[in-house]
């Protein structure tokens, strides 16, 4: 954007404020904030990306009213640790959630705790996904439960402040925003700024659509990935051996064939009868063309992941029209009210995910596609609209950006930085040049434990539980086809990479303990 029309659109807000028009709200009041978080949400799969795979228009309007992170990125792509480190502000090492089975202390500083005591209202609404339930720091919860505190697409359950224990009928995204909304109309004290955490299920597995969705791209045949059929060479072996491989969407034995009293098909027993039938009647036409074709030899080799891609991914993309849907309905909530001027809304996921690239969907790799976070940030008056934000930002750096955003004080044991000094596209020059992560969950899905360094074009992969090394150059492979670490070509850059980690694992005093066994479980 040119700096010209920018300074213009400033002067305008200051203008308006002077004046004393509405938009002074922006300057006399302190912000609200609604932060939406998704699980496993593509990049890919967001409109506003570039990608032409789908169409998200709500999600988009963050960006086109004001600013999309283009290089945003997790610390550990895995659900509970990116939530805490979202939360914390710090690296897994030090907030204690390494892993999905890793206790949750809530008595640690997190940044709703430090809004409430400085006269916030909070609130946590949707999926929480962390081993113990909410504390102190929301005046209101409503969370989802069952399911290993993953919770239900189908007539969830839910764990309220105030209700406990409850089951609702209806479809998880749609619920979770009809309660937030609820909270923001009738449940807050209007007399406080808010902060809401709007966090749904979606698009983690079992994606099963909402029955309005069921028929959207059923005759498309969506783009595939360009390494969809990757053969895995020139890399660790571990590309090879990972067991993160498409996932036979919505294959399920036909309607009443199999026993809903047992843990494996707990997500169709939510359902009611009415609705099991409904969904079988899309589902079953499908698995029994694909046992046909199965039977008949068609689906040789790349064929049957060429089919597989296309089950996987429209599931995938209608379970995200129903999160774009409940978007569009908060944000024009806030629009049709008097809240939106002073309203700074967040959308973004627990991390990103692979949707058929290298012919996986999972995480959990630092590989690009898992690596992301989709990051989306609208907030009138202060972020011209259009702004595409270039530097590096990490789910550490969310805590220190919305207390920063408040004018409250940021803890100096938070290990991220405030991300506003770049609000306005260019970094400055002190802004990080690479970001840390470190996955620890070791053999979940054959993925090992390890750790890494990225900066704008190159990326080093340690996986130290058997000294194995990766090096991408991520300018002239950015499908990340070709390690190169053994290439004496770019001997010089890997070594100041490895020194760049070494800086960084001393910058956030990652201890030596979690580099030899025995392994966080």
């Amino acid at each position: 954007m040119k700096p010209s029309a920018r300074y213009i659109y400033l002067i305008l807000i200051a203008i308006l404020s002077a004046v004393g028009c509405d938009s002074s709200r922006i300057e006399n009041t302190k912000p609200n904030f609604i932060f939406i978080m998704s699980d496993d949400h593509a990049n890919r799969t967001i409109s506003a990306y570039g990608d032409s795979i789908n169409h998200t228009p709500n999600i988009d309007r963050l960006a086109t009213e004001g600013a999309i992170f283009i290089n945003s990125f997790c610390a550990n792509s895995i659900c509970a640790p990116s939530r805490s480190s979202i939360l914390t502000g710090k690296h897994n090492h030090k907030n204690g959630v390494y892993t999905n089975g890793s206790p949750w202390y809530g008595s640690q500083t997190q940044f709703p705790r430090i809004f409430k005591k400085n006269g916030y209202e909070t609130a946590l609404i949707g999926k929480w996904h962390l081993n113990s339930d909410p504390g102190d720091e929301y005046d209101y919860f409503k969370i989802l439960t069952g399911a290993g505190r993953q919770g239900f697409y189908y007539n969830p359950s839910f764990l309220s402040s105030e209700k406990g224990n409850t089951d609702e009928s209806g479809y998880s995204t749609d619920l979770v925003t009809k309660e937030a909304i609820n909270w923001l109309r009738d449940i807050r004290d209007p007399s406080k700024p808010f902060l809401p955490l709007v966090q749904y299920k979606a698009v983690h597995v079992p994606r099963m659509p909402e029955f309005r969705f069921l028929e959207n791209n059923s005759e498309d045949s969506i783009p595939e990935p360009e390494t969809l059929y990757d053969d895995y060479e020139h890399r660790a072996r571990y590309a090879r051996e990972v067991n993160m491989f498409i996932w036979k969407s919505n294959l399920i034995p036909p309607y009443r064939t199999y026993d809903l009293s047992g843990n494996r098909y707990i997500y169709f027993a939510r359902m009611t009868e009415e609705e099991r039938k409904r969904y079988h009647a899309y589902y079953d036409p499908w698995n029994a063309e694909y046992e046909e074709m199965k039977a008949k030899g068609m689906l040789a080799g790349d064929m049957e992941k060429k089919y597989w891609y296309q089950r996987f991914i429209k599931d995938y993309l209608r379970v995200v029209d129903a999160i774009d849907e409940n978007v569009g309905k908060l944000v024009d909530f806030l629009d049709a009210g008097e809240l939106a001027e002073n309203t700074i809304v967040i959308y973004c996921s627990d991390q990103s995910y692979f949707t058929g690239e290298h012919g996986w969907a999972e995480k959990m790799l630092m590989y690009e596609e898992a690596l992301q976070m989709p990051l989306l940030m609208r907030w009138p008056g202060k972020i011209f609209p259009g702004t595409r934000i270039q530097g590096m930002v990490q789910n550490i750096d969310y805590a220190p950006t919305l207390l920063d955003i408040a004018g409250l004080e940021i803890p100096e044991e938070m290990q991220g930085r405030s991300f506003v000094p770049i609000l306005d596209e260019v970094p400055p020059d002190d802004w990080r040049k690479s970001i840390y992560y470190h996955y620890y969950e070791h053999g979940g899905h054959g993925v090992p434990r390890h750790e890494g360094v990225r900066s704008q074009r190159y990326k080093l992969i340690n996986y130290y539980t058997d000294n194995v090394w990766e090096f991408f150059d991520l300018e002239k492979d950015p499908d990340e086809m070709q390690s190169v670490y053994n290439d004496p070509y770019y001997e010089v850059e890997i070594r100041s990479m490895k020194e760049e980690l070494l800086r960084l694992r001393s910058y956030y005093e990652i201890p030596d303990s979690v580099f030899v066994p025995p392994f966080v479980k």
